[in-house]
C-alpha cells in the first residue's frame, strides 16, 4: 500500500510539470539512463569512467558528437549500439518517438501527450500532431535506410561485410540526426574526396537539419507557392548559407598545407570545401584537421554552428528562422518599416522580440560557459571558444580542447550540450505564453546609440 501512495504521488507530481519542464525531465532520464548502460562491462573494454560515459551519454541524446572517448574502440557492438539508439532518440524526440509506439500499437494519445509533443516538435496547434509524426518516422527511416545501404558500397570493401555494414548503419543514423558520431578516431577524414560520402553524408544531415515541418510540406503540398511561410524561410535561408559558406571556406583554406593545401587536385579542394561547409550546421563530421584551420575559417565556422538549422529538426543551433529574422528584422529598422515582409507575407513586432529573447539567452549561455570553463582551462582561447560554440550548437566539431578539460570543464560542457538541446523548446514554450498586462504604465523613452 506504501508503495502505492508513492507511485500515485510521484505521478501527480509529475502531470503538474508544465510541457517544457517533462520534455526537459524526460530527457535528462534517458541520459542518465544511457550514462549507467555505458557504464557497464557489457558497453566498454575497461577504459571508459563513470563521468566519461555520461559525457558521451549526453553528447548522444542532445545529438552532438563531442567525445572525451574514441567510440570505435572504447565501446563494444553493444555499447555502440546503445549509443546508436540514444542518438536516435535524441534527435526524433523522445516524446515523438513514444507517441509513435503507442499509436502503432493502437493506444489512443491524451491531451497532455499531444501537448508534450507539440513541445517537442516546436509546434503552435496540436491538431495536426500525429499525422506530423507518421511522417516523421517514414521520413527518418527511409532517409537512415538508403543512406546506410549507399555507405555500404564504400565502407564494405574497406571493412569487410559485418563491420562495413555496421559502420554503414552507424553512420547514417549519426548524420540523418545531425549527431556527427563516428566509429574512427579520424572522423571521415580517410573518406575525404569520397564521392558517395561526400554526397550521402551531407544529403543525410541537410535532410535531417530542414526540420519535420518543412519535410512534410514538401511532401504533402509539393509546391512552392503552397508550402507554409516557415518552409520558404527555411529552403531559402539554408541555400543562401551553404552558397556563402562554400566558396568562403575554400578561399580561406585553399593554401593551408594542413587542410585544403594537402590536397593537389583542385577538384579535392573543392569537394572538401562543400563538405566542411555544410556540416558546422550541426552534423559533426570533419573530413579535415578542424584545429588547423585558419582563424578567420574558424571564426566562421563558429558563426555557422551558433545559427544553426531549421526548427522541428534534429539539428541545434538558434536555428535559421531565428537569424532570418533577426536579419530581416534589421534591414526594416534601416528602412523605417515596422513589418517585416517576405514571400508575400508580414512578420509583426511581436515575432522580432521573440527571436530577440531567444538570441539574447542563447548567447548568455554561451558567454557564461566560456568565462567558467576559461577560469581553470589554460589552452588556446580560441579553440575553447569554438567548443563551447560545437556544444550550444549540437554540433560536435573540435579543435582538440574538449578531452583536455577538467571535470569543471566537462560539466559545463554537458551542461551546455544540454541546454543547447532543449533550452530553445523550453524558451519556446514562455514566449509563446501571452498573458495580458494588468496594469499599463506611461510611455518612457531611452536614448539608444
Amino acid at each position: 500500500m506504501a508503495f502505492i501512495g508513492i507511485r500515485a504521488g510521484l505521478r501527480r507530481r509529475v502531470l503538474k510539470l508544465s510541457p517544457p519542464a517533462l520534455l526537459a525531465s524526460f530527457y535528462l532520464v534517458v541520459v542518465l539512463t544511457g550514462g549507467v548502460l555505458l557504464m557497464t562491462p557489457w558497453a566498454q573494454t575497461g577504459a571508459v569512467g563513470p563521468l566519461d560515459a555520461l559525457f558521451t551519454s549526453t553528447s548522444a541524446v542532445t545529438v552532438t558528437g563531442l567525445t572525451v572517448v574514441d567510440t570505435g574502440t572504447d565501446f563494444t557492438l553493444f555499447g555502440q549500439a546503445v549509443l546508436l539508439v540514444l542518438m536516435q532518440l535524441g534527435g526524433l524526440g523522445l516524446v515523438t518517438f513514444a507517441v509513435f509506439v503507442l499509436a502503432s500499437l493502437g493506444v489512443p494519445v491524451g491531451l497532455g501527450q499531444r501537448l508534450m509533443l507539440r513541445e517537442d516538435l516546436n509546434q503552435s496547434s496540436i491538431g495536426d500532431l500525429l499525422q506530423l509524426v507518421k511522417t516523421l518516422f517514414s521520413v527518418a527511416l527511409g532517409c537512415e535506410l538508403a543512406g546506410a545501404v549507399l555507405l555500404a558500397f564504400v565502407f564494405v570493401p574497406d571493412h569487410g561485410w559485418a563491420e562495413g555494414l555496421w559502420a554503414a548503419l552507424f553512420h547514417a543514423v549519426s548524420a540523418f540526426n545531425n549527431a556527427g558520431f563516428s566509429l574512427w578516431p579520424t572522423s571521415l577524414m580517410t573518406y575525404a574526396v569520397s564521392p558517395i560520402v561526400n554526397l550521402v553524408v551531407p544529403l543525410l544531415f541537410i535532410t535531417g537539419g530542414l526540420g519535420f515541418v518543412v519535410l512534410n510540406d514538401l511532401y504533402t503540398k509539393r509546391r512552392w507557392r503552397a508550402i507554409t511561410l516557415h518552409s520558404k524561410i527555411m529552403l531559402t535561408f539554408t541555400l543562401a548559407l551553404i552558397l556563402w559558406s562554400w566558396p568562403t571556406f575554400a578561399v580561406l583554406e585553399w593554401t593551408n598545407p594542413q587542410t585544403l593545401g594537402a590536397y593537389p587536385n583542385w577538384w579535392e579542394r573543392v569537394t572538401i570545401s562543400w563538405f566542411q561547409a555544410v556540416t558546422p550546421r550541426t552534423a559533426g563530421f570533419n573530413t579535415i584537421v578542424t584545429g588547423e584551420m585558419e582563424d578567420a575559417t574558424a571564426l566562421m565556422t563558429m558563426t555557422l554552428m551558433l545559427i544553426g538549422a531549421g526548427s522541428t529538426s534534429t539539428a541545434g543551433g538558434i536555428k535559421v528562422t531565428t537569424f532570418a529574422v533577426l536579419l530581416l528584422g534589421t534591414i526594416a529598422f534601416f528602412r523605417r518599416s515596422s513589418e517585416l515582409h517576405l514571400f508575400g507575407r508580414s512578420l509583426g513586432v511581436d515575432e522580432v522580440m521573440k527571436v530577440l529573447a531567444l538570441t539574447v539567452v542563447s548567447m548568455l549561455i554561451v558567454l557564461v560557459a566560456i568565462f567558467v570553463v576559461s577560469t581553470t582551462h589554460d589552452g588556446p582561447f580560441l579553440r575553447l571558444v569554438f567548443e563551447i560554440c560545437s556544444a550550444f550548437g549540437t554540433v560536435g566539431l573540435t579543435m582538440g580542447a574538449t578531452p583536455e578539460l577538467d571535470t569543471l570543464g566537462r560539466c559545463v560542457v554537458m551542461a551546455v550540450m544540454f541546454l543547447g538541446r532543449v533550452g530553445p523548446l523550453t524558451l519556446g514554450f514562455f514566449l509563446a505564453t501571452h498573458a495580458a498586462a494588468r496594469v499599463r504604465y506611461p510611455p518612457g523613452r531611452v536614448f539608444l546609440g
